[in-house]
């Protein structure tokens, strides 16, 4: 039974359980304990994101480590693919990025590497918690010199900057494009309009300006809406929008049409398949991705792989059968043949990329795919129960999956990151599916509102 972990780390209010120092402070013991090597001096690298409330957990996670005689490098913000890249790099033991992602500011959370730069399996992330709330460790203290040490790494968002620039042809340049870039006032401020400028693009900055309590506050991929317009209004080529720990991207075309990440999805897998790198010609989605990505992909020979919602999901398929792309809608976007995460800078080079090979619009090349309606309703939720146990949620469920029979689909699941229960519905008629959602949104509340 899970009591800190969700599907992408742990996450909450800031300073309220279980984001807390102490639990933090805890978090740092447990992975220092579970992941470090034996025999050698041992390193955990720890980044942040923008959000005020970092600082306080940064320091309650190094005091942690440090209390299990493993040395902390501290990196500073940064964006959360940039933990990934430098964890395996360095050969650290582990790597603990704090961030919430795009949840608003007073939230925050913590997400953990492996040594090899892949997210925890379950069964890790189990073990870290069952050692949080016993008293294995306790008594497992060193002393004298064998307590651990803290080090700030000054050159990390160099590294960071050269790797990425590393995932663009060689033969190509950005000279000529014009690009709208949101930061989210997050992790990417630094990076993102580095990389594009160094490969020659002109940058038109926004969401650069972090203070520490705006981090998502009406940008990023979450609110595009002010991106599409500046997008239009300075004729750019294209925008990209992160979010605030800048591991997913949502891009924005010539038009001011928003593509999402199932878009980017078939604009890639078409151009890997071009050229033979997409293995298995397989790529791996989510329950959440569109039905109209699948269509697609079937129309290029192409198969669609649906994992859980999360990213590590999709890795871990990715991993099992040795695929070479996926993600997801909300713009997290694995390439593992270059990254071991979703990476938002990295997913709108290899787009570019593809422009420039080809000379193509961003418009011309979203012709692969067209959307279905998907309509996607949140309810607030008291538990999270079994939802099939429910008579009255099971019983409005199979009567929608009937009335849809071939034309859509319905999916209920609860969030991994928050106290809510989404519902999805898919399909040809957007006026049915809303009435429908409602309806199954409706019951869902009157059950565990």
């Amino acid at each position: 039974m899970r009591r800190l972990f969700g599907t992408d780390g742990i996450r909450g209010v800031a300073n309220v359980f279980p984001m807390t120092g102490e639990i933090a402070m805890q978090l740092g013991r447990g992975v220092a304990h579970v992941l470090k090597s034996r025999n050698r001096r041992n390193k955990i690298i720890v980044g942040k994101d923008t959000r005020l409330s970092g600082y306080m957990l940064e320091h309650a996670i190094a005091s942690g480590i440090c209390s299990m005689g493993v040395d902390v490098l501290l990196v500073g913000p940064i964006p959360t693919p940039g933990i990934a890249f430098l964890t395996a790099g360095m050969r650290a033991d582990a790597g603990i990025m704090i961030s919430a992602s795009h949840n608003p500011f007073q939230d925050n959370g913590i997400k953990v590497f492996s040594r090899d730069g892949f997210k925890l399996p379950d069964s890790v992330e189990l073990q870290i918690e069952d050692l949080i709330f016993s008293d294995e460790i306790d008594s497992l203290r060193p002393t004298a010199t064998e307590v651990g040490k803290a080090f700030r790494i000054d050159d990390a968002l160099g590294r960071y900057i050269v790797y990425l620039k590393s995932g663009f042809p060689m033969d190509l340049t950005l000279e000529g494009i014009r690009m709208v870039i949101d930061c989210a006032h997050g992790a990417t401020y630094k990076v993102a309009p580095s990389v594009f400028e160094e490969l020659g693009a002109e940058v038109l900055l926004m969401g650069a300006s972090p203070t520490g309590h705006n981090i998502n506050e009406g940008c990023g991929t979450q609110h595009p809406d002010a991106l599409i317009e500046r997008v239009k209004k300075e004729k750019a080529d294209l925008g990209v929008a992160f979010d605030g720990d800048g591991d997913r991207a949502v891009m924005v075309d010539e038009n001011g049409e928003l593509i999402d990440g199932d878009h980017v999805l078939s604009i890639l897998a078409r151009d890997m398949l071009y050229k033979g790198t997409l293995r298995h010609n397989t790529v791996v989605g989510t329950l959440m991705s569109n039905l109209g990505l699948e269509i697609a992909l079937k129309q290029m020979g192409v198969r669609l792989v649906r994992s859980e919602v999360g990213d590590r999901y999709v890795v871990e398929e990715m991993r099992r059968r040795n695929y070479s792309l996926g993600g997801e809608q909300s713009g997290h976007v694995v390439y593992l043949d270059h990254s071991t995460t979703g990476d938002g800078i990295l997913t709108a080079l290899l787009v570019l990329a593809v422009m420039m090979r080809e000379e193509r619009s961003l418009s011309d090349l979203d012709d692969v795919m067209n959307s279905y309606p998907q309509v996607l309703v949140n309810v607030a939720v008291r538990e999270k129960p079994d939802l099939k146990t429910i008579p009255e949620i099971k019983k409005t469920y199979d009567e929608i999956e009937h009335c849809l029979k071939d034309r859509g689909r319905i999916l209920l699941r609860y969030s991994g990151t928050s106290s809510k229960a989404r519902v999805m519905i898919e399909g040809d008629d957007l006026a049915l599916i809303e009435t429908l959602a409602q309806e199954m949104a409706g019951v869902v509340r009157k059950q565990l509102g």
